[in-house]
């Protein structure tokens, strides 16, 4: 009896373990692709506005990105 309760514990342990592990892979990629998102969606909006400090703004936000993530997003031409 005492086998099985050590057993059941261990395994609960383990599976929470490689969850955590798994969930803390998935973010960082997941923050990626979240930011990834966020800055097409300021480049649509800025296509539409055409306003210079926006295009700022967003440019900045892509170097960040750019320097930590994949794939590559293109410098927008601010001219």
């Amino acid at each position: 009896m005492t086998f099985q309760k050590t057993s059941l514990r261990n395994l609960i342990l383990i599976a929470i373990g490689i969850s955590i592990v798994g969930i803390s892979i998935g973010l960082t990629d997941y923050s990626c692709g979240i930011q990834h998102m966020i800055i097409l969606n300021e480049i649509v909006l800025y296509e539409k506005s055409l306003e210079p400090e926006s295009c700022e703004i967003t440019v900045e936000k892509i170097d960040l990105f750019n320097d930590d993530c994949e794939p590559q997003i293109e410098i927008l031409d601010c001219g």
